[in-house]
């Protein structure tokens, strides 16, 4: 069974998670850790819970989703996975953080890539990756069907999609991946996006206005 930990960080209010199983060992998915007070509160966690991160792996690289990863790859001499169309965004993230304001920072290189119907593997565990473009062109999806688990990242939140007029952005690839892809899991899968609160499969197909 996995556990699931989401973590608000940045000024964006982005969810940063720990997924971990009963072995001890984790993977961090979109590590927005900005400052030290945010670094500190993941550290704590991973300490008070005996956690040993694995990987790190990026939904996408979007600025807000990459913050932290420098730092967590350092900290813990863990490899980062990313979509390789992502590869552009996370090259611009100097310019990315230029045009919202943010300090400079350090940014992490990707130590291997992932794609449609790879498998992330952690302790006893494993998330399966799923293609889903539209809101950047190497976004993904991570799904454990047996837990009934799926992180969206920025592509699918409660009552809303990801926003497609970014460079990349495709508004009717969006849709067609999600509902493809997405909306075909078992309804009671909980999703966990890249912000904002949980929700359900079920509860988007049924009621997502961007969906109907």
């Amino acid at each position: 069974m996995i556990n699931v930990k989401v973590l608000v960080f940045n000024p964006f209010g982005e969810n940063t998670y720990i997924a971990f199983d009963d072995t001890g060992e984790c993977v961090i998915i979109d590590p927005g850790c900005e400052t030290a007070t945010e670094q500190e509160e993941l550290k704590v966690f991973v300490d008070r819970n005996r956690l040993r991160p694995v990987k790190i792996i990026n939904t996408h690289c979007h600025i807000d989703h990459i913050l932290g990863c420098a730092f967590v790859k350092n900290y813990y001499s863990v490899p980062l996975a990313v979509h390789k169309l992502e590869l552009p965004l996370l090259s611009s993230a100097a310019q990315q953080r230029a045009i919202f304001g943010l300090e400079k920072g350090d940014t992490a290189d990707p130590d291997f890539f992932i794609e449609e119907g790879d498998t992330i593997r952690f302790g006893g565990s494993e998330l399966v990756v799923l293609h889903i473009p539209g809101h950047s062109p190497g976004g993904i999806s991570l799904v454990n069907n047996k837990s009934k688990i799926v992180f969206t990242g920025d592509t699918l939140f409660q009552g809303s999609i990801g926003r497609s007029d970014l460079p990349g952005g495709d508004h009717n690839l969006l849709v067609k991946s999600i509902k493809d892809k997405l909306l075909t899991l078992d309804p009671s899968t909980i999703i966990y996006p890249g912000h904002g609160p949980s929700t359900t499969v079920g509860e988007e197909g049924r009621y997502n206005p961007f969906l109907s």
